[in-house]
């Protein structure tokens, strides 16, 4: 909910793409990380800021993709509108802003729907600033070792921003900024749609691109910022497998770390894999080779593993669980389980009950 005094904020993610490199029948924003679609992130990242509508523009498989999106719970209200042709970020814009209520006033954050890793913070302060600033928009920047394939930001000789130009319609001197664009930005929402009206597909791509907005802005006599990203790579967006398993490793170690300062032991973080819709109480030892995937939780005082995976399994407080695999399981307090047992859909280890080696069959019924 927005503050007393501050302009409303909404936001548009551009989730339409087809995601061809991911080599996949499944839609890119849809790919998993930690157990939830890579979509989900983005959203929850918006919902850490003020904004009080999000709307997600699909096209590629759009109905899967909503479908999809309306099964999770969210902090924020979601509405989806269809792109129907791929003709460029700027369209996809343009089409987002259909999906918010008729009103021109406050501002409207734009950023796509495949950069898992930006996290709530980053939003905020690009937010703060563009309100602080009175800029009709402002952008989310980085600086890059290596910025091949990025929108560099050009700068007018006073430092301002002046225009951004995409990687492959860049010149040599242009080519050499560091300085990129993350396709992420705040927009005074009421300058935004006639500005994207203005802009035209006289690029490499024949495209309508969302960056040509700068330009459009800053010639109309307006001023656009930038705020550079402290750390670049949780600006960065998801394009392959690759990259994929990138932000995978990097949200794992995320949870990781969030749970050891919960008080959580881990022996080993590197090799315990935690999806961010598990729960883990206080006092939870995990041993190497654990993985704990889904809607499983774990009590507290309870040890797991090593060489253990739980799939949506409750397990109770105080219990051992080693060398075991279990889906859709329930396992009581102070429960000894293991090693070596299977426990399929339904089966239930009663509270203090002390076993080797078993399989379902062993323990329901």
């Amino acid at each position: 909910m927005n503050e007393p005094n501050l302009p409303p904020l909404s936001a548009v993610v551009l989730a339409a793409g087809e995601g061809s490199r991911m080599r996949s029948q499944r839609p890119k924003p849809l790919h998993l990380l930690c157990g939830r679609p890579m979509l989900q992130y983005v959203v929850d990242a918006v919902a850490g800021t003020d904004a009080a509508t999000v709307v997600i523009v699909v096209g590629h498989k759009g109905e899967r993709v909503t479908k999809k999106m309306q099964e999770h719970d969210h902090h924020v209200h979601l509405e989806f509108v269809e792109q129907r042709e791929q003709r460029g970020t700027g369209d996809a814009t343009l089409v987002g802003l259909v999906g918010l209520p008729d009103d021109d006033e406050g501002d409207v954050l734009v950023l796509p729907g495949d950069a898992p890793l930006l996290r709530p913070e980053t939003l905020a302060e690009l937010v703060a600033h563009h309100r602080a600033s009175g800029a009709a928009a402002t952008l989310l920047t980085a600086r890059m070792d290596d910025p091949s394939g990025y929108g560099r930001v050009v700068r007018d000789p006073s430092g301002r921003v002046a225009r951004v130009v995409e990687h492959r319609d860049a010149s040599p001197e242009e080519l050499a900024v560091d300085e990129i664009n993350t396709s992420i930005y705040c927009f005074r929402r009421g300058l935004l749609a006639p500005a994207l009206r203005r802009v035209e597909p006289d690029n490499s791509q024949g495209e309508y691109y969302l960056t040509d907005v700068v330009e459009v802005l800053v010639g109309t006599g307006h001023a656009v910022e930038a705020v550079v990203a402290e750390d670049g790579a949780e600006t960065q967006g998801v394009n392959d497998r690759v990259q994929l398993a990138a932000a995978e490793a990097e949200l794992r170690r995320r949870t990781n770390d969030r749970l050891l300062r919960a008080g959580v032991t881990m022996l080993d973080p590197s090799s315990v894999f935690v999806d961010t819709t598990v729960e883990v109480g206080g006092d939870v030892t995990l041993f190497p080779g654990v993985i704990l995937q889904g809607s499983t939780s774990v009590g507290d005082g309870s040890e797991i593993g090593p060489n253990t995976r739980l799939v949506d399994t409750r397990v109770g407080e105080d219990c051992t669980v080693e060398q075991t695999t279990a889906t859709a399981a329930r396992i009581g307090d102070r429960a000894r389980v293991g090693p070596y047992a299977a426990l399929g859909p339904g089966a239930e280890v009663a509270a203090d009950l002390a076993t080797g080696p078993f399989y379902t069959s062993d323990v329901t019924g």
